[in-house]
Parts: structure tokens; sequence; C-alpha cells
């Protein structure tokens, strides 16, 4: 029996766990029942005490209990690791139930204690602190006029009622968060004007979700980690809109954000607030709404007096002025870098010192120690860059010098040269991703972009500071040389060109030649850059025989004669380019360049073709456009099958291409050039059509040559067709025109009574600018019975149509059907002598997106808008009220008009309406606009004195209400307008 007891207790100790298993495997079902019931109960009162807390939290002045936050952060928690459980036994294994029945037994304990803990008796908010009352420490504001010019315009807005929304934006260092906590802490002062002041820092790269952290700790509120951005908005969005008379800045802010999804309600009159923001990008002020304010650099005069300050030099001895005037003009006008360099030179007094330091600024890539540190601040854009295509596209914008605005076609072109852009499917592609490229860098604060009037006409520039800090990073390794725009009168001596040299700019200098024994042995070169040396004539052979490697050469802009031999053997050469060498004639054989991809001698001096072109089989730009070439030799370009963009056009009179050989080029994208006629170009149209790909742009002209304003660059083009006394609408070569035509140009085209003679414009559904001029033959524009439709067609011009009565055969109301000009926004009708009437109501009617009217040069011309007798009400069911509003009519222009008499005899309703121009049209003495209301659009009236004042007036206010709007103006010498 002794024996007995120990080995029962060792048989208990045994099935013990062993019964336990069987519990769990066998109960996996029940546990998982009573494991939601509890769930269900947490998730109650989860919801219970977050709809007392949306109660709570709209006291202004509240905020979450710390505890309750975190037993809300628990239950989410919680609530997820049931849901990851119940997957689990979902996708559970016979042998895994035990392990799983345990486990479910084990989380019903913590929902159940988790739950018992959420029973709060007392409120679940505190009163919030009073952080945003806080002075924050700053400096002194650097700069004296431009600073507190800045600061002052930045002030006028914020007291100014109607400005809700406020964007400083200017470059990092230039003082915008100095500039700003200084006014956070005057707002702090003028109680009487905002209750509330609230600072976010931003200072990278901010997700919405971040934003709501960085705001919520503003203004002292916990916001839940695991809630969606929706409902973290919510909950801001209520808080912030009880606290009126609030301002709310948001510093160093890098890409526009919607308010909304964050959780700030939109300022306005209702809730008294303000919203401001810095940022380094004048395009996030835009995209937000904001009234934009720049942060200027310093004059030069501020930037010296700055520097003088910092550096302590009250008394300057003459010697040592003009240097530190030189060093000062290092720091760009940068405030933060004319404090740091400044403050670093305080109390030297040796000439020595002060050249030492001018020499360091001066040189990029070894540079002074103190503006090292400045460069390493502009630095933290560029490090964030992920991608090394990026920084490599910031290189070549460093290769341009100081203070150089960058056109971007230039520089994508430059960036698909030289390999940054990926070898792409196509040249759109490309462009697509260079602009996407530029983009970013503009939206990182390493380039500024340069707004210009022409959209086509982009710009970037680098600031002097970046550009030294991307050298600086560059140049280290010796891979680098950027001597552009130095004013250098020679090449660099020996001792710069090593062997690791990848890259150099020598652009923009004086340099005129190159020694004839100057052979550098760069053996890893791939790019050189030598344009705009406009003394630049001569480049002797041995230059480039160490050279092997070069793939990028740009000898634009120089008045370079003849290319060395010695580039015939660069066998990795991929772009040559020799835009506006105008006096080159003299092209070595480019046969054995057959890695080349890029040929530009756009206006370069060529008389022939250079030899050995047939065999660049890898080729795919190749630009010819020089008056100097005599001919075109055939069976040339029809040896280049992978050219993408060929231009030809203005290379002279006799430079015409066969419609069969640019009919090989099956991956053309780009195209400019000039068919001998149509039958050539009917060829080429067909040859397009039937293999189903068009190029995305082209200017082609069909027939005699004839002068027009062309734009070089190819991605202006459009898709563009002109006339040039080839049509006579009549036999075997009857016009054919591409499916996309954009843009069409009939000239001095006779045999054409009207444009429905011209049969394939019936398929010129997307046309959207259309001009005839000097077409004798022309009497109508359209016929009434016409099939043809131009539903895209926006712009019509008529000109210097001898013969021209009116636009349609008839010209009543249904002279047109109602869709042939639905989009119809601009026309415009120059000399054109015998039109005396030019829209019916009816007729207007259906141009109902007409926008600007221009009517010029025309001495019959009596009537804009008349009846005609075949108009009728009845027959047409025209509600001749309608006829009287016209809402999109934005521009009229009446020039040398001299029989005109009336623009319309009733009444025009045409709130859109902003400017009115009339100039030598002295029988007209009424303007058929009504002045209750005045349009709400109108900016200006320009006219003379003499007429308006001759003016006669349907009510006797009228001339009061428009009087306002009237600018005299004498007119100048009356061009029409394209």
């Amino acid at each position: 029996m002794e024996v007995l007891g120990p080995i029962l207790e060792i048989v208990h100790i045994m099935l013990d766990p062993i019964a336990k298993y069987f519990k769990y495997h066998r109960g996996v079902k029940k546990y998982m029942m009573i494991l939601h019931k509890k769930l269900e109960e947490l998730k109650c009162r989860k919801d219970d005490i977050e709809s007392r807390l949306n109660i709570d939290l709209l006291q202004s002045g509240k905020t979450l209990k710390k505890e309750v936050q975190l037993w809300l952060d628990g239950a989410c928690k919680i609530i997820s690791q049931v849901d990851s459980l119940s997957k689990e036994v979902g996708d559970m294994k016979y042998l895994s139930r035990a392990h799983l029945g345990k486990k479910i037994t084990v989380t019903i304990k913590v929902v159940d204690e988790h739950h018992r803990k959420g029973d709060f008796v007392d409120r679940l908010v505190i009163d919030a602190p009073t952080g945003n009352k806080v002075t924050l420490p700053t400096t002194e504001l650097v700069g004296k006029s431009t600073a507190r010019r800045n600061m002052e315009q930045l002030w006028d807005c914020l007291m100014d009622d109607s400005c809700r929304k406020i964007g400083v934006y200017g470059m990092g260092g230039v003082g915008k968060t100095t500039m700003i906590k200084l006014i956070h802490n005057r707002l702090l002062e003028e109680t009487n004007k905002f209750d509330h002041v609230i600072w976010v820092s931003v200072s990278k790269f901010a997700s919405v979700t971040q934003l709501q952290d960085k705001l919520a700790r503003a203004i002292g509120v916990c916001m839940p980690e695991n809630e969606s951005e929706m409902v973290r908005a919510a909950k801001l969005f209520a808080m912030i809109r009880t606290m009126k008379n609030c301002v709310l800045i948001f510093d160093d802010v890098w890409e526009a954000f919607q308010l909304e999804d964050v959780g700030i309600p939109e300022p306005g009159a209702d809730n008294k607030s303000k919203f401001v923001l810095t940022t380094r990008l004048a395009d996030v002020c835009l995209r937000m709404g904001c009234k934009q304010i720049k942060a200027e650099l310093l004059s030069e005069e501020e930037a010296w007096n700055l520097f003088v300050e910092k550096a302590s030099l009250d008394v300057i001895s003459p010697h040592i002025k003009p240097i530190a005037k030189e060093v000062a003009k290092q720091c760009a006008c940068l405030p933060l870098a004319i404090v740091t360099i400044a403050r670093s030179l305080k109390g030297v007094i040796e000439s020595c010192e002060w050249r030492n330091a001018l020499e360091e600024l001066r040189d990029s890539t070894r540079g002074h120690h103190d503006m090292r540190r400045v460069l390493e601040q502009l630095k933290f854009s560029y490090n964030h860059l992920d991608d090394e295509k990026h920084r490599n596209c910031l290189l070549y914008c460093a290769l341009y010098p100081e203070d150089f605005s960058i056109r971007r076609k230039e520089l994508i072109e430059r960036l698909i040269a030289g390999g940054v852009i990926d070898r792409m499917c196509s040249r759109r592609a490309a462009f697509d991703k260079g602009h996407a490229m530029l983009n970013k860098l503009e939206k990182a604060c390493l380039l500024e972009c340069v707004m210009k009037k022409n959209e086509d006409n982009k710009q970037v520039k680098m600031h002097d500071l970046v550009r030294d800090m991307v050298i600086h990073v560059n140049g280290i390794s010796s891979r680098l040389m950027v001597k552009s725009g130095m004013h250098l009168r020679e090449i660099p001596d020996g001792n710069f060109w090593t062997e690791d040299l990848e890259m150099v700019s020598l652009m923009h200098n004086y340099i005129s030649g190159i020694p004839s024994d100057v052979s550098p042995m760069c053996t890893r070169i791939s790019t050189l850059l030598l344009a705009s040396n406009h003394c630049l004539t001569m480049i002797p052979d041995p230059f480039f025989m160490h050279m092997a490697t070069l793939e990028v050469l740009d000898l634009s802009d120089t008045s370079i004669e003849a290319l060395p031999n010695s580039i015939s053997k660069l066998g990795k050469l991929s772009a040559l380019l020799l835009r506006r060498c105008a006096k080159l004639r003299l092209i070595p054989s480019l046969e054995k360049l057959i890695l080349l991809r890029k040929l530009d001698l756009c206006h370069a001096g060529i008389k022939e073709i250079p030899q050995g072109l047939e065999m660049l089989i890898n080729l795919r730009y190749l630009n010819l456009h020089t008056p100097y070439l005599e001919f075109l030799p055939c069976g040339v370009l029809s040896k280049l099958l992978n050219l993408q963009v060929l231009i030809t056009f203005g290379a002279s009179k006799t430079s015409k291409v066969k419609g069969d050989e640019v009919a090989c080029l099956r991956k053309l994208e780009t195209f400019s050039g000039q068919f001998y006629n149509i039958h050539e170009f009917n060829i080429f149209v067909h040859s397009i059509s039937t293999r189903g790909r068009e190029p995305d742009m082209y200017f082609i002209q069909v027939g005699e040559y004839h002068t027009v304003t062309f734009e070089e660059e190819p991605e202006s083009f459009g898709k563009h067709v002109k006339l040039v006394k080839c049509f006579t609408g009549r036999g075997d070569d009857e016009l054919v025109l591409p499916n996309g035509i954009q843009n069409l140009d009939i000239h001095d085209c006779h045999g054409v009574a009207s444009l429905c003679d011209i049969s394939s414009l019936n398929n010129a559904t997307d046309l959207r600018s259309l001009e005839i001029s000097k077409c004798d033959d022309v009497k109508y524009a359209f016929h009434a019975s016409s099939s043809t439709r131009f539903r895209s067609l926006e712009s019509l011009r008529l000109i210097d149509l001898l013969n021209f009565v009116s636009l349609s055969y008839k010209a009543g109301a249904a002279a047109l059907p109602n869709d042939m000009f639905s989009n119809l926004k601009s026309f415009r009708i120059h000399r054109c002598p015998n039109i005396k009437r030019l829209f019916t109501p009816g007729l207007l009617l259906q141009l109902h997106s007409l926008s600007v009217i221009e009517v010029t040069f025309c001495p019959q011309m009596k009537d804009i808008i008349a009846e005609d007798n075949d108009e009728s009400i009845e027959n047409h069911s025209i509600d001749m009220k309608k006829t009287t509003n016209h809402p999109m009519l934005r521009h009229l222009v009446l020039c040398e008009l001299p029989k005109l008499k009336s623009i319309y005899t009733q009444t025009l309703h045409c709130d859109s309406l902003q400017v009115i121009e009339v100039f030598g049209c002295p029988r007209l003495n009424r303007i058929p606009f009504s002045p209750s209301p005045v349009p709400s659009n109108l900016d200006k009236i320009l006219a003379t004195k003499e007429w308006w004042e001759s003016l006669e007036w349907d009510q006797p206010n009228a001339k009061t209400a428009f009087q306002p709007y009237f600018k005299n103006c004498i007119p100048q010498k009356l061009k029409f307008r394209n």
C-alpha cells in the first residue's frame, strides 16, 4: 500500500494535462461562443464611451483623459486580436484544436477584464492645457525693409476680415519661420482680435494621419492611433469648430492638403478664423487657395548691411572691405548663409584670412567650413530623394551657370540624351517622365518654378546655394568639373582634366579656341558641354583623342566652322548637338557613330547633309531645320527606321520630302516637313491610317513654300496641316486629311467655294482651329445641307476673303445644324470687304459657346447681329427671348468698320462680358448691353473719348452705369491677332 500511493500520484500528474488537453480539444466551439458574447459586450461599452465623448468634446477647451484614451486603444487592440483568432479557428487543423481552445479561454479572461476596467464613473474629459498661449522663442528679424515689408504684409492680411487663408512661401533659409514666429507672438498680445493661436510644425513630408497627430498635440487632444483618418478628422473638426477667433499656423508645409481631410473647418466669417502656412513652394499656396505672400531674398544693400552687423565690421579697413563685399556676395542674399558666414569671420582682421575664405566659398567642391553647414541644411530635401535619377537630374541643372533660368523642354532633352530618363516606349512617355521628375524636384524645393505667360515655355531655376550644394556633393570625388558662366576666355589647364572626370560643363563662357596640343586624358568622360561659347571657332583634332567614352557632346551656339575628324572616332556618342552653329560648314563622316540617337542641326550652317547619315540606324531624333540646306537626297530618310522625331520644314524652299519616304518611318512620333503636292501628302496619310498609328505631333505644309511663324520645339507642334496653292477640291488628288488633325490652314487655294467642298473634313472630328485666307472663290463658309460637323472646333478665322458674303449659304435660323459648332469659342473675321452682316439672332443662338468675337477691317459691314427676311420664328420655333441672352460672350472687338450701324437692335444680356473694344466705327452710336444690371464680369470698355461721348442710351442711367469701365484709348496700328 505504501508503494501504491506514489504510483497513483504519478498517474494523476500524468492524466491531468491529458484531461485538460481533451477539454480544450472538445470545447473550441463552446469557448468561441463565449468569447464572441464577451466581445460584443466590450464593443457596446466602447460605443457608449465614444458617444459620451462626442458630446463632452464639443465643449470648448476640453480634452480627452489619458486613461480613457489608453482604454480605447486597448479595446481596439483586443478587437483586432479576436478577429485574428477567429480566422485561425476557421483555418484550424485537427491537431491544433487543443492549442486554440486554450488560447481562446485566455482571451476570454482578457476581454472580460478589459470590459470591467471600462466602467468609468467620473467624467471622460478634463480641461485642455493652455499650451497655445506660450510665446515662441525666436531671433530678431534679419534685414530691414524687405523683411519688415513681408511681415507687415502678412499682418495686414491677418487683420483683414476678407482674407481667411494666407500662404507665405520662399526658399529654405530665407527667414519664413522667423517671420511667422514673430507674428505668432505678436498675435498673442493682440487678445482683442483672436482668442486662440495654434502653432503646428510640419517640418517634413507628412501624411494626413501625421498632420492630424501634430494638430491634436498642438491643441492638447489625444487621438487613437487605430482609428480611420475620417473618424479622427471628425473629432478634430468638432473640437476646432468650437474655437472662435482662431489663428491656425502650419509651419514648413511641403505638400498641399485638404483642410477637411485633416479635420480643420474652412475659415470663414462664421467662425472668424484664419489659416496660415509657410512653405518653400508657391504652388502649395495656390492649391490650398491661400493669398500668396513671397518671403523675398534680401536686397544686395540689405545683405551687405546684415553682413557688416553680424561680422562686427563697424570699422572696416579699406583693404579688407572689397574682399568682404565679395564674401557677402557669395551668400546670394540668403539670410541663413549671411548670418552663418558673417559670424564665422567675426573678429578676423587679416586680409589673407579674408582672401582664403573667399577662395573657399568660390570653390563649391571644397568650400568654406561654415558654408558647408549651410549647405548641409539645404541637403535636407536632396537626401530625401529616393531615386538616383532625381539626383542626376539636379546634377544636370547644376551644369548651367549660376542664377540661370532653364527651359523645361531643353532640360528634359538633356536628360533623355544623357540617359537620366530611361529609354521608354515613346518620346511622349519620356517627356511625361521628365516633367514628373521636375515637378517632384520643385515640390522638394530644390528647383524653383519660373512661370512664363506661355504655358509651353515653362522654366526652372536653381538657387546659387542649392547649386553649390549639388556640386559640392558630386564634386568631392573629382567626377565633375563645372565652370559654366565664369567668363573664361580659355579652357582650364591640364590640372583640371583628370582621369576620373565624367561630366564637364564649360557652357556660357568666352572661350575662343582650344590650343592644338591639348589632348585631355579623360578615359571616363561621358558628357562635355561647350554650348554658348559664341567666340569658339575651332577645336583641334587631338582634343577628342582620349575621350572614347564620350556620349553627349554639345557645341550649340558656337561659331565653330568645322568639326574635327576625331569626332568620327567617338563610337559611344549618343547625342551630337550643333543647334544654331550658323558658321558650321564641314562635318566629317558620321557613318561609324552607329550608337548616335540624337543629331540636332537646327539652324546650323551646313548646305548638305552629313556624309554617312544613312548609316545611323539607331537615330531617334533628327533636326534639319536650317535655311542653308540646299536639298534632301532621296533614299536617306527611309533608311532611318528608328526615327521618332524628324524635323525638315524650314530647311529651304526646295527641301521637300516625298510621301513614301516618310511613310517608311513607322516609329515616327513627331514630324515637321513640306510635301511636294497633295499626292505625296495623301501617300503619307494613307500610310499612317493603314498601320493604325499616326504621329502624336506634326506640322506639315503642302504645296508652295509659305513663310510661317514656326515653333522649333517639337513639343509645340500639335497636329497642324497648312495647304498653300495646292488644292482644287476635284480630281484624282482630292485631299485626304489625317483623322486626328487639330489645326488646318487653307491659304490661297482657289476652286473652293466653301469648306463643304473638302469632303475629307467629314473625318476631322478633332479639328480645333481652322483658318481660311486669300481664297477668292469662297463666298460662304458652310452649306445648310452639309453633313460635316465641327463639334471640336474652338477657333475659326476668316482672312482676306475677297468675295466672302456670309457664314452660311442660307443665313436663317436653321441655316446650320444645331450641333455644327457646339464648341466654337473664338470667331475672327479680318479684311473681308463684301460681308455686310455677320450673324442672325438664330445663328448666334446656335453658337452658344462663343466667347470671343473679333471683326476688323470689313468696310461693308453694317450689322453684327440682324434679322433675316427668311428667318421665321414660327417655322423654326426660335424663342426670340433666348436670342437676346448669350451667357459665354467674353470679348467683343470691332475695329475699322466705317459702315457699321448696329451691334444688335435689341438688348443683349451677356453677364460674362469682360472687354469691349471699339475703334474706327463712326456710325455706331449705341451699345446693346443692359445697364440693369451691368455685366458682373465687365472689366473695361476701350474706345476713343469722342466715340464714347457720341453714344445714345436707351435708359437714362445707362451711361452713368457704364462710365466707370470706360478707358480712353488712342488706337495704334491694328494687326490681326492670331
